[in-house]
């Protein structure tokens, strides 16, 4: 066991000290152990990894245990007791600290001892990341604080051979989820499973997944609806107006509540009643800061709008005159293909300027390194970054994207992810959810009306769309994903801001309170885009005052 979880941590980047280690080699369930290597990596974005991160993330890596099997949480109780997360045993002091520094400052700590097997695997992994033809990290380059912002929502499943139980599990999983949220609105009265309806009952309301949806000759929407107990037909007149065009807004997997009357049958809806994502109040901090949002950089792209985007860095570093917000800029998101990658369509290499998918990101690294310190850069990858299109996409591979976490100002997320900024003793901070929007053009093209409205052009409205479903993607086909138990497009907790990109469309819009900040460009238009109609906009960075919530839009095209 020893080498298979340390080769396994070396090949994610990873370093175990000598404790951890120790108590890892305890534990015969070696793929449960690479789950949680993982999971804390992707929660933390830390690469070290001490008993006292166990002990500071308490709450999430107690959720992972309880994601497991049961017949893993078995083989895993021993360790869980050891690491402090089981009520048997109380909390333990940490009597050390990660060193700042470097390597040789552990000598100077008095931990050598301590740390002999994690100064021998720092020597692995240098001759693993020398084999990758990628430099050398030192512990000085560790980031174990982001200030004011916290990574608070972040879901990773290692990659496993797939089944079809695990499909099964997934949507079983997002039926109970979004049946908490659905019971909860007061408009669903006398709620019944679908196994209880019997005879011809009025007034009922039932909580279901949609897993057929037909219009009849008679102009009807008929939809196969099914819970846990059982599956039963819903019947929407077409004579209503109004309940018709909700009915044509649900997609395939949504799922919805129902008011209705019927029969075993058949039931014929009333109303119509989405989960919806609600905020009862908008939130302001009580100190004046700025988050900028960006996205679609496709960095290396011989069409990357360069002057555009070191126009807008002389901006961030104050060089525009009549500019006296710009020292309040604390936070730039950017959400995703900051880098145009390799081989992404057929015969990319035509469109490149930069033809290595590791030199785009030393010299995208190089650019972003102009901008001063103070502010927190937020990256999430997209399509384009040299990961998997399976979501959810894990952080930016270290193999290429190395530079980024030598930046003392990154913080790496997944995607989707949901980010905190700006909390302090006396705010609770903005909640941002960041998605990249790779399912977005799957609900252009079969929404109604998003599909009028041509919606790749106005993406704020499938955001709405989405926050509408309380999820980032309801219907099976719209993307590529793992079905992990829990489901990660699902919108758990309602944010203060919902930010996307890859339409290349710039858009603003408040839905319950929500805000929704759709990015654009900094590459010009493609022959793709033309292809298939779309307007994209062109080096607009939104402008979000953190105090007064007013939007600005800055324009650097």
């Amino acid at each position: 066991m020893n080498n298979e979880i340390l080769e396994f941590c070396l090949g994610k980047g990873i370093l175990l000290d000598r404790e951890v280690f120790n108590l890892f080699n305890e534990i015969n369930d070696v793929e449960s152990l690479k789950l949680m290597v993982e999971n804390i990596k992707s929660n933390t974005s830390k690469r070290i990894i001490t008993k006292e991160i166990f002990d500071k993330n308490r709450e999430q890596v107690s959720n992972f245990f309880l994601n497991l099997p049961k017949e893993n949480q078995e083989n895993l109780e021993k360790l869980k007791i050891k690491l402090g997360l089981s009520i048997e045993i109380s909390k333990k002091q940490i009597n050390y600290q990660i060193p700042s520094k470097s390597v040789r400052n552990l000598e100077k700590a008095n931990l050598k001892e301590n740390y002999s097997l994690f100064s021998e695997n720092i020597k692995q992994e240098q001759d693993f990341l020398k084999s990758k033809k990628a430099p050398i990290f030192e512990v000085a380059n560790i980031k174990d604080d982001f200030g004011k912002v916290k990574i608070i929502s972040q879901n990773f499943p290692q990659g496993k051979k797939l089944e079809v139980k695990d499909f099964l599990k997934y949507f079983r999983a997002r039926l109970s989820n979004m049946k908490n949220v659905l019971q909860e609105h007061s408009e669903l009265n006398n709620l019944v499973s679908i196994n209880k309806i019997s005879g011809n009952q009025h007034g009922i309301s039932i909580i279901g997944i949609v897993y057929d949806k037909k219009i009849t000759k008679n102009k009807n929407i008929i939809f196969d609806i099914e819970d846990l107990t059982g599956k039963i037909k819903v019947l929407v007149n077409g004579n209503k107006k109004e309940l018709f065009e909700k009915a044509s807004e649900i997609s395939l997997d949504s799922v919805v509540g129902f008011n209705c009357s019927g029969n075993r049958e058949i039931v014929f809806v009333n109303d119509i009643i989405f989960p919806e994502s609600r905020l009862p109040e908008r939130k302001n901090s009580f100190v004046e800061e700025y988050a900028l949002f960006i996205g679609d950089l496709h960095f290396g792209s011989k069409k990357f709008l360069e002057k555009g985007f070191l126009k807008f860095i002389d901006y961030l570093n104050g060089n525009v005159e009549n500019t006296p917000e710009v020292e309040k800029i604390k936070y730039l998101f950017v959400v995703g293909d900051v880098v145009t990658g390799v081989g992404n369509y057929p015969n990319q290499e035509e469109d490149l300027k930069i033809i290595d998918l590791e030199e785009q990101f030393i010299k995208l690294a190089e650019l972003f390194g102009k901008i001063r310190k103070d502010i927190k850069i937020i990256f999430s990858p997209g399509n384009h970054d040299g990961v998997r299109l399976m979501e959810p996409q894990p952080l930016l591979d270290e193999r290429y994207a190395w530079p980024l976490y030598e930046m003392g100002n990154a913080v790496i997320t997944n995607n989707p992810a949901t980010v905190n900024i700006g909390a302090d003793n006396n705010f609770s901070g903005f909640n941002v959810l960041t998605y990249h929007g790779f399912s977005f053009p799957y609900y252009a093209g079969t929404v109604n009306s998003l599909t009028k409205a041509r919606a790749m052009n106005q993406p704020e409205l499938i955001m709405k769309y989405l926050l509408k479903n309380r999820h980032l993607a309801p219907t099976h086909a719209s993307v590529q994903y793992f079905p992990y138990e829990i489901d990660t497009h699902f919108i758990k907790d309602v944010p203060d801001i919902f930010v996307a990109g890859h339409t290349h469309k710039s858009g603003i819009l408040y839905y319950n309170n929500v805000l929704i900040i759709s990015v654009s460009s900094w590459e010009a238009m493609t022959p793709y885009q033309e292809k298939f109609g779309n307007e994209p906009d062109h080096c607009k960075v939104p402008m979000f005052n953190l105090k007064t919530r007013v939007v600005k839009i800055l324009d650097f095209e």
